[in-house]
């Protein structure tokens, strides 16, 4: 795994930020590949949550045997299943697509496409009867994300993306197309994170607590829920940290195709950062800014932890 040291975000510069790489528009133009080929891996990856969903929901809320991880970190026997049956659905139908997963690593790390798996995002809420857990899958072609399904089956709620297709929900057997708010001031924003303990030692947002302060409303609504209430326009701003590949995939292509915006608190995109601050885009350069803090005057001695703190399961 890599060393979360080494994806400590850099300061943010508000002089140097691209504020316009963002949006419905920008989002289509990364694809890579034809509608067919996305859609094809959709329909594999919708068709391997359905079997997730039913997997998760026979075990939720009746015995469970958990195991503890090296990170200490809870693993059920669920959470294996549902990633083991990923993995072979895939190479039954691309034996030469890679696969990026929480439980069993990485395969074919140089493949041109590459699958990442959260088999139950949110386990933490899972082994407690928390509904608020899901299944989570992307597709990457060279180093690009292109399609997304995040399905929460205690909630009955499903969402998906492809690039140039936009961001859907389906719920309760209807489906629509979801797009990131436009609210354009911090002061009527919704701000939600994961855990706040976390954002605050983690030594790279001095700002946090005057983001939240700021806000209109602040919430803890984590995990793959806080990015799908953004992506729904149901909150403005996500802020975490500890974050892992496989944790970020799919809500990265499913906020960019409702229209907001993913990076970390530096401002820098990619799956691989260990800080996230995903927005409708229009606030994304103001909330940065606000996690970032004041300046420190001059000659202040500006080292800080770089340590995330991990948000487990």
């Amino acid at each position: 795994m890599t060393d979360d040291r080494r994806r400590a975000p850099r300061p943010f510069d508000p002089a140097t930020f691209d504020d316009s790489a963002w949006g419905a528009a920008w989002s289509a133009g990364l694809r890579r590949g034809t509608e067919s080929e996305l859609r094809s891996w959709l329909d594999l990856a919708m068709g391997c949550a359905d079997e997730a969903d039913a997997i998760a929901l026979a075990h939720f809320r009746r015995d469970l045997r958990i195991d503890t991880k090296p990170d200490r970190t809870y693993v059920t026997q669920a959470d294996r299943s549902i990633e083991a049956l990923v993995r072979d659905r895939v190479r039954a139908a691309h034996p030469d697509h890679g696969m990026v997963g929480e439980e069993y690593g990485t395969d074919a790390a140089a493949a041109s496409v590459r699958w990442y798996v959260d088999p139950i995002d949110g386990t933490h809420n899972y082994v407690r009867g928390v509904p608020l857990f899901a299944t989570l899958l992307a597709v990457e072609r060279d180093g690009e994300l292109q399609t997304a399904v995040l399905s929460a089956p205690a909630l009955g709620d499903r969402w998906f993306a492809w690039r140039g297709g936009g961001a859907w929900v389906r719920r309760a057997s209807a489906t629509s197309r979801v797009s990131s708010s436009a609210v354009a001031s911090l002061g009527d924003a919704q701000v939600v994170y994961s855990s706040p303990a976390g954002v605050r030692s983690c030594g790279w947002a001095p700002g946090f607590d005057d983001l939240v302060a700021r806000a209109w409303r602040e919430r803890g609504f984590g995990d793959f829920w806080g990015y799908a209430l953004v992506a729904e326009g149901a909150a403005e701003a996500m802020v975490e940290v500890g974050i892992h590949p496989w944790d970020l995939a799919a809500p990265i292509v499913l906020v960019e195709e409702a229209g907001g915006r993913v990076t970390d608190f530096g401002g820098r995109r990619g799956v691989d950062v260990a800080s996230v601050v995903a927005t409708n885009g229009r606030l994304h350069a103001e909330v940065l800014e606000a996690l970032a803090g004041p300046p420190a005057p001059p000659g202040a001695d500006g080292a800080r932890d770089t340590t995330p703190g991990s948000r487990g399961a």
